[in-house]
């Protein structure tokens, strides 16, 4: 091969080289086959059935599959810690919760970090906390249910999905915030605590819209606040912690989508592009509502919003999480 043969052959081969390497050129095609969306609990759930509403609405947009695995195990963090692992090329994403992406950090040894070795796409969609106890309880207000909880210090008790989940860690912020002493007694899930909440074995919760509501139109709890900035729609005669003397006390959980560290900044604008789309879908809206959840304003849908949501949450609830040393199951 001559000399000007070889610079040619040199020189293309460095093209080639650096199209390979550039995240645009790596995106432009995408999606060629089916994407998987790996939801970090079982089927069924509402995670599930979110994740399976949102990925047939992004296939529109897409032109390809979303194929929904379900891996269970471990609060999510097995499930996540896959995506962690997965080649950074888009075809392997996450629906992540704030327990995955935030209270897993503190409560289990990961074997990869919920920020590093993430890219955040679009926060999908978030829900508030409500605060509820049994139908005797003598509190008829917020004011007066801390009240009562400062007069029985030791004495109440407060049913959670779990150790380390979000009503459990809920309540040890309460207790934090409001000066009160509370047992926490974990359940295999909220459907159980809210069975015993009903039959009056434990005295309070602080659980979803999608537990409580259920039970507020035949009288079987009383719910004392929804801990948001604005009342719920499903519950307009529920107020907010604001209104009843525990201002700025605000606990949502979140779901959102991630991919492994590394991909394409072409891809995840496709991606972020597909599930913005989808969440102006009707269909997808109401079935979201159903579950209680609201769809967060354009501005908040942004890789960006996401990773600074994450990180303020990291933030806030990682010192409560380690002052109260607690461990996952």
């Amino acid at each position: 091969m001559g000399p000007s043969r070889r610079r040619l052959f040199d020189l293309a081969a460095s093209i080639v080289a650096v199209l390979i390497a550039s995240p645009n050129a790596q995106g432009e095609g995408y999606p060629e086959r089916p994407i998987t969306l790996i939801v970090p609990y079982s089927a069924g759930g509402p995670a599930d059935t979110i994740g399976r509403v949102l990925g047939e609405a992004m296939r529109a947009w897409l032109g390809q599959p979303i194929v929904i695995e379900n891996v269970g195990g471990a609060n999510g963090s097995i499930a996540v810690g896959r995506v962690a692992r997965a080649i950074a090329d888009g075809y392997t994403i996450s629906l992540g919760l704030w327990n995955t992406h935030v209270s897993n950090s503190a409560l289990y040894d990961l074997k990869y970090d919920v920020v590093r070795d993430f890219e955040p796409v679009t926060l999908v969609a978030s829900f508030p906390l409500m605060i509820a106890a049994r139908k005797g309880m003598p509190a008829n207000d917020l004011q007066e249910l801390i009240a009562w909880l400062k007069a029985n210090p030791g004495k109440v008790t407060q049913g959670s999905a779990g150790a380390g989940s979000m009503g459990h860690l809920a309540g040890v912020h309460f207790q934090n915030r409001t000066g009160t002493h509370i047992l926490h007694v974990p359940y295999r899930g909220s459907a159980p605590a809210m069975q015993d909440l009903i039959a009056g074995h434990i005295d309070m919760m602080i659980d979803p819209p999608v537990i409580i509501l259920p039970q507020l139109p035949g009288g079987s709890v009383k719910a004392y606040a929804v801990l948001a900035k604005s009342r719920l729609v499903q519950a307009p005669d529920v107020p907010t912690a604001d209104e009843v003397g525990l201002p700025g006390f605000y606990v949502s959980n979140w779901l959102g989508l991630w991919v492994p560290r590394g991909t394409p900044k072409t891809i995840i604008g496709k991606l972020n592009d597909a599930a913005v789309r989808s969440l102006t879908d009707t269909t997808v809206r109401h079935k979201l509502a159903e579950l209680g959840y609201q769809v967060p304003s354009r501005e908040k849908q942004t890789p960006e919003a996401l990773g600074a949501l994450q990180k303020a949450e990291i933030d806030k609830w990682l010192p409560i999480i380690k002052s109260a040393h607690i461990k996952g199951d």
